[in-house]
């Protein structure tokens, strides 16, 4: 009983991977979901079809990685935090789509309990922003929305939960209702200082106690499989949130160390130990708790990484696939001016502007494809550089290095963009899928499979290291440029009044 199967549910496909206990892949199976966009800024996703595209996935793994169930010592899960499935505790059927954490819905919501004089003591308990990316306002809205939800939750029928949950619920048939300390830190409802729920903000929000999870450790015992979903019945003894799932697959427990992933968005996150206030609008959140001792991390939120590729690819037919970017960028050299700036839907930190939308600027008669690709593998960098300066203001001092990690680092121009860009030694590890590993870690954990995270930072190999290679000068001009295009979109949203 030496594997772990790790779940990685996230925004854009449904992944599961088998490790060994050294932290290797044996075997793993991956399927992308329909994504829905009923109105402009809504973005939603079909609970069930997670559910069961996360099982068929799950079983594939196992088959690839000749693995039975009862090899498993343990399952962990990772997921797209945030997002937000209300469902029937009887028959666990949900009552609605789930909201996923890119929805903009509650925008309106946010700006009042912020004209209110909310946000301050919000932020003081949650470490967060009134923003509608976080699950407090859409659990309203589907209680407010979804007939006759918030009378059925009142009177106790009806449990929430991030997509963690949901897969915990569906993996044990119902018998468990709980969630981790980082997911729970990503709802609006939880004091991460006194690590329970709070009952202002239940209060401010309108949300019914009886409808939330039990809140555990990130290593803790969650219950037990159904027997006959995989051929035997597995503890499930590790969740994260994707993030801090990936903070703790890059090995990095010491305050001062930096990660940041890049899947469907981008999520930079730094180990700070205890909990520090920011002041440049990133967030203070739960890094991961483990035997009762919660350490807390700084984050910076990009709403659209790689979904700005997806979009060249799919919205405009540029690509046919993501690995045809590298050449194109290669190609061009730089995106000549052209600057991209992805507010789909809206901006994340540190400018926090839901009605932005995407700008593409800089246009010439020269521009072609590879300037607008490489535009858009550039704002990725940008963006990053946005996240890591804020993080350097908030702590007085500025990383010289970072772990990079998900799809989009697999691209060694992108990587040596960043490191160009951000004036830091960028670091790929040999496992660029850290967010499942982490996950697997902590399962490991949970069952003593692994006895420290000491004995899980030695596992952590280095299998590139990309150094700044751009002159300082260019490196500001194209920063710069960068900040004006950030400006022009920010001018053209309707909230640019409020900021």
């Amino acid at each position: 009983m030496s594997y772990i199967l790790s779940i990685d549910q996230g925004t854009t496909s449904s992944r599961a991977i088998v490790f060994d206990a050294s932290g290797r892949a044996c075997g793993q199976a991956q399927k992308e979901f329909r994504q829905h966009f009923p109105q402009d800024g809504w973005v939603e996703h079909d609970a069930m079809e997670i559910w069961n595209d996360t099982l068929a996935m799950c079983q594939q793994a196992l088959r690839n990685a000749r693995v039975e169930a009862q090899q498993l010592a343990a399952i962990g899960i990772t997921n797209q935090r945030e997002t937000s499935v209300l469902w029937d505790r009887e028959t666990g059927d949900p009552l609605a789509k789930a909201i996923v954490w890119q929805d903009r819905r509650t925008a309106a919501t946010c700006e009042r309990l912020r004209d209110q004089g909310h946000e301050s003591w919000v932020r003081s308990k949650t470490g967060l922003l009134l923003d509608p990316y976080f699950s407090a306002t859409k659990l309203a809205w589907l209680l407010d929305n979804v007939a006759g939800a918030r009378q059925r939750a009142e009177a106790g029928e009806l449990a929430f939960g991030t997509i963690d949950s949901w897969l915990l619920w569906q993996l044990t048939r119902g018998k468990v209702h709980a969630t981790d300390a980082t997911n729970a830190s990503r709802t609006l409802l939880f004091n991460i200082h006194e690590q329970c729920w709070d009952e202002e903000l239940l209060a401010l929000f309108n949300v019914p106690a009886s409808v939330l999870p039990d809140v555990r450790d990130s290593a803790a015992d969650f219950g037990t499989t159904c027997p006959e979903l995989l051929g035997a019945a597995v503890p499930v003894a590790g969740i994260a949130g994707d993030q801090q799932a990936a903070l703790v697959g890059q090995a990095c427990f010491s305050p001062g160390m930096v990660k940041s992933t890049y899947g469907t968005g981008c999520f930079m996150v730094m180990n700070t130990g205890e909990a520090v206030e920011s002041h440049n609008r990133l967030l203070t959140t739960v890094g991961y708790r483990l035997n009762g001792k919660t350490t807390y991390a700084l984050e910076g939120s990009i709403f659209v990484a790689g979904a700005a590729i997806q979009w060249l690819r799919d919205g405009l037919n540029l690509i046919r696939d993501a690995s045809e970017t590298e050449a194109l960028a290669r190609r061009a050299g730089s995106a000549g001016g052209v600057y991209l700036v992805p507010a789909f839907t809206g901006l994340g930190a540190p400018w926090w502007d839901p009605h932005a939308r995407g700008a593409l600027l800089g246009l010439t008669r020269d521009t072609g494809i590879a300037e607008v690709v490489t535009a858009g593998l550039e704002a990725v960098c940008y963006q990053s550089r946005d996240l890591l300066d804020a993080m350097a203001a908030d702590c007085g001092t500025r990383p010289t290095t970072l772990r990079v990690d998900g799809g989009m680092v697999v691209n060694n121009w992108l990587s040596q963009t960043l490191s160009d860009v951000l004036g830091v030694c960028v670091d790929r590890p040999v496992v660029t899928e850290t967010t499942a590993l982490g996950a697997a870690y902590l399962a490991g954990l949970g069952v003593g499979l692994y006895t420290s995270l000491e004995s899980v930072a030695e596992q952590w190999r280095c299998e590139r290291e990309f150094s700044p290679a751009l002159d300082e000068a260019e490196r500001q001009k194209r920063y710069q440029g960068w900040r004006d295009a950030v400006a022009r979109v920010c001018q053209s949203s309707p909230d640019s009044s409020s900021r």
